[in-house]
């Protein structure tokens, strides 16, 4: 058999340079999307890794050279819109509110209808794409809630604001979600990766509605007891990989698809650290590529003694590398915040 090589694009431009460069053809365009484009490839397999210039595909052994045009043109595709998404704006922004009194960094603080309600119109104003409202905490440690509970935290305020604004739906329960759906949610998005419901995968056929497929190891109460992969960018890319044919398979034809690979869901700090650093691998799937880092524990990991409570400039930071990377969509607390550093990255790539 021949081996297996994945294609993670690198090197990528931004802006002004981007266009000049893809003028000069001298580049390729991610997502048919002028504003960012890459000049190299990286040829990673489970024993090698290997940078190239784009222009050197051409001098690869034949099959190899075959792999690796089929990804490129997984990665050039431009992305179709949906669920009020835009991807030829990079990123977009996914707000996060949390309907909970336990998650991990604003449990309490925005579970009453009114708060809730202006928290995402807020979020939304500022400039957030799409809201994920959710009314179970999955931080690590954290356990299932009874439905009834998790739906009372919901409906109101779903009720009161998909008329006004996009939500996403962050549960794990079919039962919740197909009333979502009724509601006017535009995407469902499961942290389980549709595996903690097994009703939820011919619920997702029926509607033919977009949602995230997320991985995760193990479920919110274990997940963080040492989470062990043989190589964790691999593992994941191949999870994604599988669960698209799986979906396939079972009649989801559409591609209102979005990958998360779900950073800090049974992953340790390197293994964070591996996914965040080589996140362009996943372009190669050919789906948006949506992650969560707001506020998350590598911040802590990495800034030690310089934690603060919101992790607002571990969040600002790791946003701009993502950005950088052509990810599509971030999820964010802090929208105003992260906003604010992204315009003034942008404006500066503009001079």
């Amino acid at each position: 058999i021949m081996r297996r090589y994945y294609t993670r694009v690198c090197n990528f431009y931004y802006g002004k340079e981007s266009k000049l460069l893809l003028s000069k053809k001298k580049a390729l365009p991610l997502n048919n999307n002028r504003e960012i484009s890459f000049d190299h490839i990286e040829i990673i397999s489970r024993q090698s890794k290997k940078k190239i210039s784009i222009k050197k595909i051409n001098s690869l052994p034949k099959l190899l050279k075959k792999q690796i045009i089929l990804d490129l043109k997984n990665i050039k595709l431009k992305k179709k819109n949906f669920a009020s998404l835009n991807f030829q704006k990079i990123p977009n922004i996914m707000g996060v509110l949390n309907l909970t009194p336990d998650s991990f960094s604003d449990g309490r603080k925005f579970n009453t209808k009114k708060k809730g309600i202006n928290h995402a119109l807020q979020m939304f104003r500022s400039g957030a794409n799409i809201i994920d409202v959710g009314g179970e905490s999955t931080r690590p440690g954290s356990i299932s809630v009874n439905e009834k509970i998790e739906w009372r935290r919901l409906e109101k305020i779903i009720r009161f604001i998909s008329k006004k604004i996009p939500l996403s739906l962050d549960t794990r329960k079919s039962e919740i979600m197909k009333k979502g759906i009724k509601l006017g949610v535009k995407i469902i998005n499961d942290v389980s990766g549709f595996a903690y419901d097994d009703k939820t995968i011919n619920l997702l056929k029926k509607y033919k509605i977009p949602f995230v497929i997320q991985h995760s190891q193990g479920t919110p109460e274990n997940m963080q007891n040492k989470p062990s992969y043989k190589n964790e960018l691999l593992d994941i890319y191949d999870f994604f990989e599988d669960k698209i044919k799986f979906l396939r398979s079972i009649g989801i034809k559409h591609n209102n698809i979005i990958i998360d690979p779900g950073i800090g869901f049974g992953k340790n700090l390197k293994h964070n650290m591996n996914l965040i650093s080589n996140i362009s691998i996943f372009h190669s799937l050919g789906f948006p590529i949506l992650v969560g880092i707001s506020r998350k524990r590598f911040i802590k990991d990495i800034s030690r003694k310089n934690d603060t409570k919101n992790r607002i400039g571990g969040t600002v930071a790791s946003s701009i590398y993502l950005m950088m990377q052509g990810v599509q969509i971030l999820r964010i607390h802090d929208v105003s915040e992260l906003l604010q550093g992204l315009k003034v990255f942008k404006e500066l790539f503009k001079n």
